[in-house]
């Protein structure tokens, strides 16, 4: 199809009212909402708005952590979300306002500066709209990627220690690649969403680690590159458990005994390469939720990428519809084609898509497939459309197509002329397909139509289409019979003779 085809494929947004439930449900904004409504009339903070330690203390009580060992860790980080998303507002105190960053590193632990008390977003969660609860639990997402790509806490720490300064050079942390390495994971598993016919489906974590880092044209992963994928592979099982709680993804972790065997061995993850069926869960798996796909797609669109979602097109004229259709999955094409004619009626569609289907431009036969496969799923009531086209060049075949397949009566037999046109036309619709399975349908396709018509290749040159030496070129090539293929190959070049006079 045009050059300003979707860049991206289209994927099946669930409606915003079940996203906005999802939000509300994931861990950790749930915990932040429960922080905010428990700070009442006010809680006593430290610098950036940090509980002070017994605030902090009654805050894991109050989330019922208080006897996990990481409960002041998941409490704190519910916590900064609901400062940055709003649910929370810190009001300085009039001499915490006069402490900064310097002074800052000298006060105790339990210094406060400021109280927080809930702020006015907390009320959007239960009485805004499902828009308002998916604008803050968006808000909170990108804090939460934020933290995914920043540097090891621990190494920063020993750095630190015995009063060293820190050096973020000798971290080895480039926070634009650690950024732009999550931006593509991310990518690549909306991608792998928009394409699988079964939602659902979890990704192996080595296969998603070394789809970003072994070259396409790698026929056998170097051992260095194993080593980048086993990396890769082990820096994505940490973002992905930050990313976890906030409902962006649903990630079976690395299993802890697998990483402290590879430990042990000094051995790399064989990433690259298939794993058995009992191994790879323990490798980590990882699939992008629902409310995940909406938001990778809400992030794609701010950065100006193309990615439409089934639906899009409902309200747009048959020539937008037919434009789009040849570049969507199968599945999505008929989900998008069903939506289309819901909003209209049987034979306003079908005369709007025989409209959109003319043309002898080069995208003409990929329109004219797409006009079939949606007229394919319109109501009876659309008969006179079709009729109305029976001796059109471009809409006769397949309008004798559409009424035969409904068994209706009174339909003329079609010409030759028009029986080759629709032949060439067809064979076109297909040639851009690359996939192994559609090639092999082709092939059979042309077997077959040379084997129902006797002297097929002394007659098909003649017809009057842009596509007809193309068309026969590949009959040459996909034929399995040698002396086919030869009288493909001729037709060929009279077919261009005859375009070029």
């Amino acid at each position: 199809m045009p050059a300003d085809r979707p860049t991206m494929p289209p994927v099946r947004l669930h409606p915003e009212a079940e996203l906005a439930r999802d939000a509300l449900s994931a861990p950790l904004l749930a915990r932040a909402a429960r922080l905010a409504r428990w700070a009442g009339t006010g809680v006593p903070v430290g610098v950036g708005g940090d509980l002070v330690d017994k605030s902090l203390i009654a805050a894991t009580e109050h989330l019922d952590l208080a006897g996990d060992e990481e409960g002041p860790a998941y409490t704190a980080e519910a916590w900064q979300l609901a400062v940055d998303t709003g649910l929370v507002e810190i009001t300085e105190d009039e001499d915490g306002a006069a402490v900064d960053d310097a002074a800052a590193a000298d006060l105790p632990d339990d210094a406060a500066v400021g109280t927080a008390t809930p702020g006015e977003e907390l009320a959007l969660l239960t009485s805004g709209s499902p828009q308002d609860v998916l604008d803050i639990w968006l808000g909170g997402m990108e804090t939460v990627l934020a933290d995914a790509v920043a540097p090891d806490l621990s190494d920063i720490a020993e750095q630190l220690a015995d009063g060293g300064e820190l050096d973020l050079d000798a971290l080895d942390w480039n926070p634009e690649e650690e950024a732009e390495l999550l931006d593509g994971i991310l990518g690549n598993l909306y991608l792998l969403s928009a394409l699988n016919e079964v939602p659902g489906q979890d990704v192996p974590l080595p296969a998603l680690a070394a789809s970003m880092i072994v070259p396409d044209d790698m026929d056998e992963p170097t051992d260095e590159i194993l080593e980048e994928v086993s990396a890769a592979m082990m820096r994505l099982d940490d973002q992905f458990r930050v990313l976890e709680p906030i409902g962006l993804v649903a990630y079976r972790p690395v299993d802890e005994a697998l990483i402290e065997e590879l430990d042990e061995d000094g051995d790399t993850v064989r990433a690259a390469e298939p794993l058995a069926d009992e191994d790879v869960a323990r490798y980590g798996m990882v699939r992008l939720t629902p409310l995940g796909v909406w938001a990778v797609r809400a992030r794609m669109l701010d950065a100006g990428v193309d990615a439409p979602a089934v639906g899009d097109l409902a309200d747009q004229n048959a020539d937008a519809l037919l434009a789009a259709l040849p570049d969507y999955p199968e599945v999505l094409a008929q989900a998008e084609s069903e939506q289309w004619l819901a909003a209209r009626t049987p034979l306003d569609a079908a005369r709007d898509l025989l409209a959109a289907a003319r043309g002898d431009d080069e995208y003409g036969p990929l329109r004219r497939l797409a006009a079939q496969q949606t007229l394919s799923l319109v109501a009876p009531e659309a008969e006179p459309a079709l009729r109305e086209v029976l001796d059109d060049r471009y809409l006769g075949g397949l309008a004798r197509v559409w009424l035969a397949e409904r068994g209706l009566p009174d339909i003329p037999e079609p010409s030759q002329d028009m029986v080759f046109w629709l032949t060439v036309d067809t064979i076109a619709a297909q040639l851009g397909d690359t996939d192994d399975a559609a090639a092999a349908e082709l092939r059979e396709l042309v077997q077959g139509l040379t084997e129902q018509h006797s002297g097929f290749f002394d007659e098909v040159w003649r017809v009057d289409h842009p596509a007809t030496a193309e068309v026969l070129e590949v009959m040459g090539q996909l034929h399995p019979d040698k002396k086919a293929a030869k009288e493909a190959r001729k037709a060929a070049f009279k077919a261009r003779s005859r375009q070029a006079d």
